[in-house]
């Protein structure tokens, strides 16, 4: 095994024509000078976006342990060709085997078992592999998981946790020799004056439209906290490439940041575990973490989320409580002026027409390929119940990214609709906490919330779901169990020899017998994934039945997945 040998590093990296490693301007250097030396190997190439990425990210390290004159990198390519990788070379100030040396490279790509690139195999200098995993020690230690053995990981590991456990405010934001944050017109300003106080660390990407938005808002609520005289700080963390965009965003703003692309941005990203922007992580007075990310909570309720402890966030649970509890029609759909929706012919209907009426939100947009899948079950299920309930209404709320969009996909649907850039979409999403699209919530005749889960009851039932509240899916649920009564546990199926097939609720699947979609009950092998509609499995006849009576035992996530398309 390659990673329990110690590697002469002559054997390793020369051929019988060669012994010696090149640099980027064509020098030739002795592979008997890495004697002694710890020994990077660098499989890259310049194809792949990923390894183009990672490449600055391990010359930045490489610069700063060169020094030393103990550690060197070697370049193992997977170009194509001369030229690409001469080009990609002139990038590296390390060392690499000739693109000619294919032998050599091909044999340390099987040697490593390399699945996949950028890849860095670190070995010590008894050429023993001390750490496979190269990339993603640097992308998140950078130099300071030099040597990069498992010892010194498992002591930065420990040494987070315990940073953790005792997290004073500097531990956070103070980076080796840098103690001070900037402002925005360039002064530096010591760490050590946001001690004691509330602070904002706000994580974002000037590219994200939500966090442009997000800024405005954050801004409004600064100035309100300043001007009561509450010792509150926001410091900026760009996640920008461009250095310009960094300086646009931070441009005018009221409060600190850490510099560009200072590595500390790194290190907090995975600290805080960073899934989404934009975040706002607060850390209060003791430098604790207070809360892993307000932004949403600044949106929905502005100044009154202050001091963002779990105490205000406890009291502000209770006041949405009571919205819940004393929520209609019109608090819901009506802010302002905005106090209609629109019909398919472009006419203005009041929600105060709509009061009384059993309602869904449909969040969707056109560009949404499972919206697009949704919406024919959709409208199936809508005008079967129209045509026993017409105080039953839906109303399209678009997530489209222009007008026309919009109109071609709102052309499709037999209901009504919030008008295209409807400021009151995005407090709704806020309101019902959307995810993902398409999303269907089920409003009752009172305009109380009865359910956010109406599109996967729909799925299941259509328009059987309707009104969609609890007591109604209690009295279907009976129903399905007294299905289940007439039915087998187990049965054996010549579609199916290989095992048996047992009764199972299954949610939605596609019969493995007639090809036609199916839910509620089937009959399904589990390890095989196969499903079959009672009916399907039960046409031969009474004779597996009997057989099967016999046999039978007692029973026991904007990216798009498929099923849904995520908020990124």
């Amino acid at each position: 095994m390659a990673n329990g040998d110690s590697h002469d590093f002559a054997s390793l990296l020369s051929s019988s024509e060669r012994d010696f490693l090149i640099r980027n301007n064509g020098d030739q250097v002795k592979i008997d000078s890495l004697k002694g030396k710890k020994l990077a190997l660098y499989f890259s190439a310049s194809w792949c976006g990923p390894c183009q990425q990672f490449t600055p990210t391990l010359v930045e390290a490489y610069n700063e342990l060169a020094p030393k004159g103990d550690f060197e990198i070697v370049f193992i390519s997977a170009d194509e060709d001369d030229e690409s990788f001469k080009n990609y070379f002139l990038k590296m100030p390390w060392l690499a085997i000739p693109f000619s040396d294919s032998e050599i490279r091909d044999h340390l790509d099987e040697l490593f078992k390399v699945q996949g690139i950028p890849h860095l195999v670190i070995l010590d200098e008894s050429g023993k592999v001390s750490c496979e995993s190269g990339v993603e020690i640097i992308q998140e230690y950078g130099v300071e998981g030099y040597p990069f053995t498992p010892e010194k990981i498992k002591e930065l590991k420990e040494q987070e946790e315990e940073a953790r456990r005792n997290q004073p405010l500097r531990s956070i934001l103070v980076f080796h020799s840098r103690d001070y944050l900037i402002s925005s017109d360039g002064k530096k300003i010591p760490v050590s004056e946001l001690e004691g106080k509330t602070v904002g660390l706000y994580f974002s990407l000037s590219s994200y439209k939500s966090c442009v938005d997000f800024t405005r808002k954050l801004a409004e609520v600064y100035e309100k906290l300043k001007a009561q005289g509450e010792k509150f700080e926001v410091v900026f963390i760009s996640l920008d490439d461009d250095e310009e965009a960094f300086q646009q965003s931070l441009a005018n703003k009221p409060w600190l940041a850490l510099p560009f692309k200072d590595k500390c941005c790194g290190k907090l990203v995975r600290y805080f575990e960073l899934s989404t922007v934009p975040t706002l992580v607060v850390i209060g007075p003791d430098g604790k973490t207070l809360h892993s990310n307000v932004a949403e909570a600044i949106e929905e309720y502005g100044i009154q989320a202050y001091p963002f402890t779990p105490e205000k966030f406890a009291e502000l649970a209770e006041i949405e409580k009571a919205k819940e509890a004393a929520q209609t029609l019109e608090s819901v759909l009506v802010s302002g002026d905005w106090n209609f929706v629109i019909a398919k012919d472009g006419a203005k209907i009041l929600v105060s027409d709509l009061v009384g009426k059993n309602m869904l939100l449909y969040f969707s947009a056109h560009w949404c390929p499972p919206c697009r899948a949704f919406l024919p079950t959709l409208i199936k299920a809508y005008q079967e119940i129209k045509a026993k309930d017409d105080a039953f209404e839906v109303i399209f709320i678009s997530s489209d990214r222009d007008q026309a969009s919009f109109d071609e996909y709102f052309a499709e649907m037999p209901w009504l609709a919030l008008p295209f850039g409807d400021e009151r979409k995005a407090s709704l999403s806020r309101k019902f906490k959307v995810r993902g699209i398409p999303m269907l919530v089920a409003l009752g005749p009172t305009g109380r919330t009865i359910t956010k889960e109406a599109r996967m009851l729909v799925m299941l039932h259509g328009a059987d779901a309707y009104p969609f509240t609890d007591e109604h899916l209690k009295e279907m649920e009976a129903k399905y169990e007294e299905m289940a009564k007439g039915l087998p546990e187990k049965i054996k199926h010549a579609l199916h020899e290989e095992h048996e097939l047992v009764l199972a609720r299954r949610m939605v699947y596609s019969c493995d017998g007639c090809g036609k979609g199916g839910n509620i009950w089937s009959f399904y092998c589990e390890e095989c994934d196969f499903d079959l509609h009672p009916k399907c499995a039960l046409k031969e006849g009474e004779e597996t039945k009997d057989d099967e009576k016999d046999e039978s035992k007692p029973g026991e996530g904007w990216a798009c997945d498929g099923e849904v398309c995520y908020k990124a």
